[in-house]
């Protein structure tokens, strides 16, 4: 049976459920605290990387039962190889985020970054072009492109604080925003806005995206306030992402 055989025939079977993976993940995600208090630091790291996992696994059944395997393959691996390597040239050269290295918690590691980095990267930037297209009315092009990247980087307002919090990673000068400069945000823009322009597909399932995204964002709010005692972060967070779902509902309400 050839690739476009399997493709149909998973389709016509309704693929693999996201709301499966969903639900694992706001379970995993909600368990965490209690991770870290009873099994200690080897259990907590071996929770964040099964969030990232199955978080990423969530957003590729919603593409593949959308656009298919093949299509889905593409992006996927883009991705991935992309973010690895700019995250690579990051952790030797500094550019484009700024001096910073990743500790031995996350393993394993390739060219000292953590293999799960990228599966970060995949888990939000689905969603964050979803937005954008929302917001846009646009598939493609600049306005698209810069939109997908704010979308993204904003995420980052709550993710950087929260991983040198718990010590996955370090910037050498510390500063800026919580500890984390100012410059790895414009890293993480113009990161994302290349990706975008690569990889990105021309459909996407936006409604099912939007819905990774508005999650990601309440349930960084609430874990944030309270459970690891990080509010400013947690503010920043919520105002950085809630102005792209403010926007993106806006848009929905009045189309």
């Amino acid at each position: 049976m050839n690739i476009k055989a399997i493709e149909k025939n998973y389709i016509h079977k309704g693929g693999k459920s996201p709301v499966i993976f969903i639900s694992l993940w706001l379970i995993l995600l909600l368990s965490m605290p209690f991770v870290e208090d009873n099994y200690g630091e080897k259990a907590f790291a071996l929770g964040i990387v099964f969030s990232v996992i199955l978080q990423a696994l969530a957003v590729l059944s919603i593409l593949i039962n959308a656009i298919g395997i093949r299509k889905t393959a593409f992006m996927s691996s883009g991705i991935i190889l992309l973010t690895w390597a700019i995250e690579a040239i990051g952790v030797f050269t500094g550019l484009p985020f700024g001096r910073y290295y990743y500790t031995e918690k996350l393993q394993p590691q390739l060219l000292n970054v953590p293999v799960l980095i990228p599966f970060a990267w995949l888990m939000m930037l689905p969603s964050s072009w979803a937005v954008a297209q929302y917001i846009t009315g646009q598939e493609k092009g600049v306005k698209f492109a810069i939109l997908s990247g704010l979308a993204f980087t904003a995420w980052d307002l709550f993710l950087d604080p929260q991983m040198v919090e718990w010590g996955l990673w370090a910037w050498t000068n510390p500063g800026g925003y919580f500890g984390i400069p100012y410059v790895n945000f414009l890293g993480w823009f113009i990161s994302a806005i290349l990706i975008t322009i690569l990889v990105r597909p021309a459909f996407l399932p936006k409604r099912s995206l939007l819905l990774i995204y508005g999650l990601t964002w309440l349930m960084e709010t609430v874990g944030l306030i309270a459970f690891w005692g990080l509010r400013g972060p947690a503010l920043g967070g919520f105002a950085g992402m809630g102005i792209f779902i403010f926007l993106t509902l806006r848009y929905k309400i009045c189309t």
